[in-house]
């Protein structure tokens, strides 16, 4: 008697489901779940793409608060006589928040899932945002600005695309990093003009309001939509040789973060990582999306005109990022930050002789220039935090950030004060382009992890 074999699977094309999940595997799927995979088509589009395109819309949604500090500076300034170091204090409360929150938010991630800590965020991201309408006093800035919608930025900030990029995916990595990177940026340029013409031409509370309503709007989309891990939809990783089960979660999720920082800060690269990138949010973050439109302002330009020049760097930061991430993909990374670093610090000793009333053709290349090199720093960073800490990588990579918005949050405070104490902000400009100096220094001394050799085999015993 002949034995059949059912062909219709390779007939179609598509690839057997045990060939995808292996037996016995643990996590392995359903039968409702394999009778899924069994109708689907080798050649459709990887679901880890679909992830990727709600984690960049997402990000995006929540981008908008951080389009809004350095339109707040001025309006608080005269509608309550703030002075603008107590305003940029609530800033800088905002970006440390953002940083410490971060490692915490990549280890709740593990225990309770992406979607459950991503949800939360953007609603307290909202809620925060909301309460600011009804402040009279500098400590409810503190408050509503400083403390909740930190918190809530801080769980969705690039940990969370840390997280998302090393669940999905074994290849691109350097690319889907520098996608989810640019999401922040293009946000900024989605909301930034709206913001500051509702600032102009109405008040702040308008914007406020708009910045709760945008980040309110993409938890459906979140809930909806993102999955936890590629077992969850019966999918190996993209560019994986083999089915990945999902791991159980995570207990004692702060307990698991303490422990990496205790084992990472015992290395050299993490604190040369932390220091590069302190810097890096020093001169982006903290510095010009806080001080660029006031500093502007003070030279006679628009506060609409000092916006619109941000939102262009939103958008080349787009194209950097993208840009950063494939090169990450070819190039040696410590390299790639040294180059960005010293850039960027160049560009900064220029714009105090850049800053008119008007919008002039240097002005415009050093928003270019600028812009190419916003968070151009990101994917070489994520790649060296993968090199050197493998699995935690994502948890290191949060502290790491951590380090940025200290970084950030410092010279928010510090510039605001720089301002009031000295009538301009040409000294930060000057400090912050010799601190970008040392952090292309400090990038080229990062060592290489070593590749271990493999031992060779051992001979069998020889019996008689």
């Amino acid at each position: 008697m002949t034995q059949t074999t059912d062909t219709s699977a390779s007939a179609e094309g598509e690839k057997p489901v045990s060939d995808r999940v292996p037996d016995g595997a643990p996590g392995r799927v359903s039968a409702r779940v394999s009778g899924r995979l069994a109708g689907r088509r080798r050649g459709r589009v990887h679901r880890a793409w679909f992830v990727a395109a709600v984690t960049f819309v997402t990000i995006i949604g929540a981008a908008a608060f951080r389009s809004l500090p350095g339109l707040l500076i001025d309006p608080l300034h005269q509608e309550f006589g703030w002075s603008r170091g107590t305003i940029g204090a609530a800033v800088s409360v905002n970006l440390a928040l953002y940083g410490l929150t971060a490692p915490f938010a990549a280890a709740l991630m593990d225990r309770f899932g992406i979607r459950r800590v991503v949800a939360v965020a953007l609603t307290v991201i909202s809620v925060g945002s909301l309460l600011t309408v009804w402040m009279t006093a500098a400590w409810q800035l503190l408050l509503y600005w400083g403390l909740l919608v930190g918190l809530g930025s801080g769980s969705m900030a690039l940990a969370f695309a840390a997280t998302v990029t090393n669940r999905w995916f074994t290849e691109r990595r350097g690319l889907v990093s520098g996608i989810l990177t640019a999401a922040s940026a293009s946000g900024q340029l989605i909301f930034l003009p709206l913001l500051s013409w509702l600032v102009t031409r109405y008040d702040w509370r308008p914007a406020a309001v708009t910045v709760a309503l945008a980040a309110l709007a993409v938890v459906p989309f979140v809930w909806l939509l993102l999955r936890d891990h590629p077992a969850d939809v019966g999918q190996k990783p993209y560019g994986a040789t083999e089915f990945v089960p999902k791991p159980a979660p995570v207990q004692g999720a702060a307990r698991r973060t303490l422990r990496v920082l205790f084992s990472a800060v015992r290395t050299g690269p993490f604190w040369l990582l932390a220091g590069t990138f302190a810097i890096c949010g020093a001169s982006t973050n903290g510095l010009i999306q806080t001080h660029f439109v006031p500093a502007a302002h003070d030279h006679g330009m628009p506060i609409t005109a000092a916006a619109s020049l941000l939102a262009v760097i939103g958008v080349f930061d787009v194209v950097g990022t993208i840009a950063s991430g494939w090169f990450t993909d070819r190039f040696e990374p410590r390299r790639l930050l040294a180059v960005y670093y010293a850039l960027r610090g160049v560009s900064l000793l220029f714009l105090p002789m850049l800053l008119a009333p008007s919008v002039h053709p240097p002005m415009i290349f050093f928003i270019v220039f600028y812009g190419l090199d916003w968070v151009a720093t990101v994917p070489p960073t994520l790649a060296l935090c993968r090199e050197q800490y493998g699995e935690d990588s994502a948890i290191v990579f949060g502290w790491v950030l951590a380090s940025h918005q200290v970084g950030a949050a410092l010279v928010a405070f510090l510039g605001g004060v720089a301002r009031d104490a000295f009538g301009s902000y040409d000294m930060v400009w000057y400090a912050s382009g010799a601190l970008c100096a040392a952090a292309a220094l400090m990038a080229l001394v990062i060592r290489r992890r070593p590749v271990l050799p493999t031992p060779a085999p051992v001979p069998a015993p020889v019996t008689a």
